[in-house]
């Protein structure tokens, strides 16, 4: 994590805090139907017990906490991603679309199942709100790329037969290693957090030629989520070549996404995993505000509109 998950944003006159943060307006006008296509719902733990290989233990993250916090920035779209703690059981994430569809929410999820889930149980997904497959490396240490490989051939073909995507939390190296497996996935495939990119490290940094060659090919969409994993300045302007060359490279292919409630390790603090791993008091409406400083406006309405109403079938 970078220092800049750490600036954290103070009070002002009539904020209310979600979740122990406070979230500020962006200093633009964000475009109706704006989705925010990266986020957890953790509920309570005596109905939605965590995987017995989680690395932490998350606190509650309600639908009604992220209500609260789209209607603070102007979000109105959402998309729910499977955790790693919450392993292979997707009830959390079921029951969270079940509650925001009856809010009359447009709401969609990337689950997380088994190699040899079958076709009915994957249908019920569909019918619930899923649209995609998720393959977490990234939270699991996992490296090597021929593991990595057979997880998301795996998954691609599972959701090749429900008209899906794949996603992956995952590094460039890995995904440079994958360059020739992603051409020939039968799905789209998602990179999570700009392929945790650094943009520190420079335009020559291994993996990023091959991240944007799949990017303007078409083959790989990348979430420009969570600024606040890759940026060192709190206004973004360290990551803006970074932004700036993926956007250029396919502007169809951009997501956007808050990556709320920000969990992740704190420096010198180990995680936990029988209590509760804190969050971070991420102000989400200033990571919204950077993204529209790296952007025009019709840029906006494409990789905030536009790009998931065709991804996630809204």
């Amino acid at each position: 994590m970078k220092d800049y998950n750490y600036r954290v944003r103070a009070a002002q006159p009539g904020d209310k805090p979600v979740l122990g943060a406070f979230h500020g307006r962006p200093g633009f006008e964000v475009p109706k139907d704006a989705c925010d296509c990266h986020l957890h719902i953790f509920g309570p733990r005596e109905r939605y017990p965590l995987a017995d290989d989680r690395t932490f233990a998350p606190g509650l993250a309600s639908v009604e906490d992220v209500v609260a916090l789209h209607d603070r920035i102007g979000i109105s779209r959402l998309v729910i991603v499977q955790a790693s703690p919450q392993g292979f059981d997707n009830a959390c994430v079921l029951d969270a679309l079940e509650q925001l569809h009856g809010m009359g929410r447009q709401a969609r999820a990337v689950a997380v199942v088994r190699e040899a889930t079958p076709a009915s149980e994957l249908q019920a997904l569909h019918r619930a709100g899923v649209r995609g497959l998720r393959v977490n490396l990234q939270s699991y240490g996992r490296t090597d790329p021929r593991g990595a490989e057979q997880g998301i051939r795996t998954a691609a073909a599972l959701a090749a037969g429900m008209g899906w995507h794949v996603q992956t939390y995952t590094t460039l190296p890995v995904i440079a290693a994958l360059r020739g497996v992603i051409r020939e996935l039968p799905v789209p495939l998602v990179v999570d957090h700009f392929g945790l990119a650094d943009p520190a490290a420079g335009e020559h940094q291994p993996g990023l030629a091959d991240l944007l060659a799949l990017v303007q090919g078409g083959h790989v969409y990348v979430k420009l989520s969570a600024p606040y994993r890759i940026l060192d300045r709190a206004d973004g302007q360290d990551g803006q070549w970074l932004a700036r060359a993926l956007i250029d490279a396919n502007p169809e292919r951009m997501l956007w996404g808050t990556d709320w409630p920000h969990t992740g390790p704190f420096p010198g603090r180990p995680r936990e995993r029988e209590g509760t791993d804190p969050f971070h008091p991420v102000d989400d409406g200033a990571q919204l505000d950077i993204f529209g400083r790296w952007t025009s406006a019709a840029e906006r309405q494409r990789i905030l509109v536009d790009n998931p109403g065709r991804l996630y079938d809204f």
